[in-house]
């Protein structure tokens, strides 16, 4: 018997079949083969069609189950997990009345920043654990306003991890955790956050009906299964937004354990169950999929760090190189410190962190007789590699103590340098697993009855790769440290 995953990306959708057994990944397969589009009607704004989404899905279900001779009687539950502040809204019909409006579109930002002003920077902390930003909440505000012909049809609003479940089930409804994702959530009063629907002059109707992360949410109906060819009545078990499931995926649920991603930015991830908040600005903070609201708030406080694996994408694009191993290879035969070359790797527009400023990448200390390619790869992975501690610093000083972080195996964990860097500099382990979010979401079938230690059995067993752990000489990281400091501070400060 298999469970089954769906990862709702921006790029593509990814389908991943696991053995509800052994929690073993079978298969992970990709719809479309190439990259999914964007619409982008005017600089800022981004969208998708949700139906576009959906369609892939069930191409995807088809060809994964086919692919690897799998009945669809054999799949016993369906995890969700989806991009993140995401907008869809539909009509009493459950057709969408627009395009969906993701993750990276922008328009809204104004919105959220008068919201953080006029509400009040403690308020909104004390109950949102954020600032409303550019988040779902204020989406909604903005169709509100901007397109309200489109408004007043409106049913209900889901983000795309809900609406591919209605889609597959014709039921609607979403979760905690997502609704904090949204800025709908009132963590102070464990509810609807109504005086933020009433600032945003938004109808509480158009919430949809709440269901626990983990439990039988809703199940495949006639039309779903004819789509999709999975049978009528398999359950779906979970949905998350991407990140949360970047950290069940890396079994992160408890205070103390931090989920990190490098691509092309990098995230951390940091668990804790306190309702703190000093970094509403630079620091997001959502309901953890294991949140429960009567005793138990698992929070997840999510760091997002822009310039990233960009920034070594780069350098691979314009210095005479061919591949990522070869500029591991040329950095390895660098000392710590670069010889004294720095990055500040913040070319990928506006850093939050940084409260919002864009400081671009800096490339100083270049000596033309002494430096060549593999100083800038080595201080190119140093200099990513402190914008995480740079990061961590902040959430630390945000109420988060670290025991571990675990990361997947992707483009910049892959590299020893930038994962001794960072482990050294913050002085715990970095465990490194081979998972996906689809794997993640099908396996969080496991939780269905709770059962943590067979859930994170399964991640040890069949994901784990290595550990990187402090390096002794953590004072030629700490001088090297210094110095990426110290120039970034030239920057903030000028």
């Amino acid at each position: 018997m298999y469970y089954l995953g769906l990862d709702i990306g921006s790029s593509s959708i990814k389908i991943a079949l696991v053995a509800s057994d052994s929690g073993k990944s079978v298969a992970v397969v990709q719809e479309p083969q190439t990259e999914m589009s964007m619409l982008a009607i005017k600089n800022g704004w981004a969208e998708q069609h949700p139906d576009d989404w959906y369609t892939h899905v069930c191409v995807g279900i088809k060809r994964i189950l086919k692919e690897n001779n799998v009945p669809s009687t054999a799949v016993i539950g369906i995890g969700i997990s989806y991009q993140m502040h995401g907008l869809v809204l539909v009509d009493r019909e459950g057709k969408p009345l627009r395009n969906s409006i993701i993750w990276c579109d922008s328009r809204a930002v104004g919105i959220g920043q008068n919201a953080f002003k006029e509400i009040g920077e403690e308020k909104c902390s004390e109950h949102l654990l954020n600032s409303p930003a550019n988040f779902t909440a204020s989406k909604l505000k903005w169709v509100k306003d901007n397109e309200p012909e489109i408004y007043e049809k409106a049913y209900k609003f889901m983000l795309p991890g809900d609406y591919i479940a209605f889609k597959l089930t014709g039921k609607i409804n979403t979760t905690i955790s997502g609704l904090s994702e949204g800025i709908f959530w009132d963590f102070k009063k464990n509810e609807i956050a109504d005086f933020l629907l009433k600032f945003y002059g938004l109808d509480a109707s158009l919430v949809p009906e709440i269901v626990d992360t983990f439990s039988e949410q809703c199940s495949v109906n006639t039309n779903g299964a004819l789509e999709s060819g999975l049978e009528i009545g398999t359950p779906i078990l979970y949905r998350a937004g991407d990140q949360p499931n970047n950290a069940l995926s890396l079994n992160v649920f408890h205070p103390g354990e931090v989920a990190a991603t490098g691509g092309t930015s990098g995230v951390v991830y940091a668990i804790t169950n306190s309702l703190s908040v000093k970094e509403s600005a630079r620091v997001n903070n959502f309901a953890h999929v294991n949140y429960q609201k009567q005793y138990d708030p698992r929070i997840g406080k999510l760091l997002c760090i822009n310039g990233s694996g960009i920034q070594y994408r780069w350098l691979l694009n314009n210095l005479d190189v061919t591949s990522y191993d070869e500029m591991n290879q040329l950095a390895s035969g660098i000392k710590v410190g670069s010889d004294g070359v720095v990055i500040i790797p913040f070319g990928n527009g506006a850093e939050r962190m940084l409260n919002n400023q864009e400081v671009g990448t800096r490339i100083v200390n270049i000596n033309l007789n002494n430096h060549g390619k593999e100083h800038l790869c080595r201080a190119a992975l140093e200099g990513i590699a402190f914008s995480f501690v740079y990061g961590m610093q902040i959430m630390e000083s945000d109420g988060i103590h670290v025991n571990v972080m675990r990361a997947g195996n992707d483009n910049l964990f892959r590299s020893e340098i930038f994962s001794n860097t960072v482990a050294t500099l913050i002085g715990y382990d970095i465990e490194i697993y081979n998972t996906t979010g689809a794997i993640g979401a099908a396996r969080a079938g496991i939780l269905r009855d709770g059962d943590y230690k067979r859930f994170g059995r399964a991640i040890m067993e069949n994901d784990y790769i290595k550990t990187f752990t402090p390096l002794p000489n953590k004072k030629e990281y700490e001088s090297a440290y210094g110095q990426w400091k110290k120039e970034l501070d030239l920057i903030l400060n000028k």
